[in-house]
């Protein structure tokens, strides 16, 4: 339905920002999200968009930038990874609270320290909290339909919410991959005209941002910004509904591969499934029922849907690229586990803390998760909640 090409992850996610054409972009370089940001102003300067473009002097700088924009009535766009991520952390906060629909491309990178460039899933889960819808891709073809989909999410009316989309850094962002891209008008109708709402900028009807807001209110806001968050979840599901008829590619809240029987299941996110399904196809071909669940949309979290994906299913381990440190494992661990709490037929669960610093994921690896989750299922006992693996002895 579209054209073929061969690109990395970054070039086909700054193809999308090309193909939105946002009114505003404002971004600091880091690895390895530059190459967005780098290619989109390729397009800026050869006028193929007519986004003004603001190179600022920091990622905190950037997203106030973007906030500013936003709030003015802009489109606006973003790109970062890790620390980026980090420094805009006040930011981040101050735009989904303002009810600003930003759409920030991420290139998951692991945080510092010790210093490394490589991708991991550290610097989304520390801003899981903050207010912006999550949306994850296995591959380049998924990040760039995240992000024209994030569009459409992030400026629905009933959410108003910014948006970020995650792809593995390098993994994803600088591997070459086969994928399509949609006709350039195809995407404009799709994305339809920019709305504003309340801009900054009518004068006619003046408006304040940013004011104190304390006992009297506070919380009601809050609940405000909540209750747009639920009803993303339906927003999420139309949008990839509409999305599905121009492009072919069906999206949900997450993919389940092979789930419908599986008596063992594995759950992670980003590139990892890939590697993942290539175990199960084996598997299958020799009796096993495994299966996968991949997350799409971390937030919100789709906990129900979740809960019945998996409450047939006899013992499941979440991997998390991602580490809590000190609490009881990674942070998708607890929210999975959570949501299965009440199921009727609830799974024996265990976490994988696996891959941080962008440590490669195996085969025998995957394969060792399964025959773990095997024994677990025959035996009815956990010899271990949650533990590493990629890691040396």
């Amino acid at each position: 339905m579209g054209q073929k090409v061969a690109m990395t992850g970054n070039i086909a996610v700054a193809n999308a920002m090309r193909q939105i054409n946002p009114d505003v972009c404002a971004a600091y370089p880091i690895t390895p999200s530059t190459e967005i940001m780098q290619q989109f102003s390729s397009f800026v300067s050869d006028g193929e968009v007519k986004t003004v473009l603001v190179p600022a002097e920091s990622e905190h700088s950037a997203m106030s930038a973007c906030i500013g924009a936003a709030a003015a009535g802009g489109r606006v766009m973003t790109a970062t990874s890790s620390q980026g991520l980090a420094l805009m952390w006040e930011m981040l906060y101050i735009a989904a609270g303002n009810r600003l629909p930003i759409v920030l491309a991420m290139a998951n990178r692991a945080l510092s320290a010790p210093i490394n460039i490589h991708g991991d899933t550290s610097d989304a889960m520390g801003a899981r909290d903050s207010g912006w819808i999550q949306l994850f891709s296995e591959n380049a073809q998924e990040a760039y339909d995240n992000v024209i989909q994030a569009i459409r999410i992030a400026e629905n009316m009933e959410v108003r919410l910014p948006v970020m989309v995650g792809m593995d850094g390098f993994i994803i962002s600088h591997s070459i991959e086969s994928m399509e891209l949609l006709d350039d008008q195809v995407v404009r109708d799709f994305i339809g005209e920019y709305i504003p709402n309340r801009p900054l900028l009518d004068v006619d009807n003046p408006m304040t941002y940013g004011p104190l807001d304390l006992q009297d209110y506070y919380i009601e806001h809050k609940r405000q910004e909540y209750e747009a968050m639920k009803k993303a979840k339906p927003v999420i599901l139309q949008v990839a509904k509409e999305f599905a008829r121009i492009s072919g590619r069906k999206y949900g809240l997450f993919e389940e591969y092979h789930l419908d029987g599986a008596e063992v299941a594995i759950v992670v996110l980003n590139s990892a499934a890939g590697t993942v399904k290539t175990v199960i196809d084996d598997l299958r071909g020799k009796g096993v029922k495994a299966g996968l669940l991949k997350p799409r949309v971390f937030r919100p979290f789709p906990a129900d849907e979740i809960a019945q994906a998996l409450s047939g299913v006899k013992a499941v381990c979440v991997m998390d690229r991602a580490d809590g440190v000190n609490g009881l494992s990674g942070p998708l661990f607890p929210e999975f586990r959570s949501a299965l709490y009440d199921a009727k037929q609830r799974p024996l669960m265990i976490n994988k803390i696996f891959g941080l610093g962008g440590r490669d994921l195996g085969l025998q690896h995957v394969r060792d998760v399964f025959q773990e989750l095997l024994k677990i299922s025959e035996t009815g006992k956990i010899k271990t909640l949650a533990e590493y693996m990629t890691v040396r002895n």
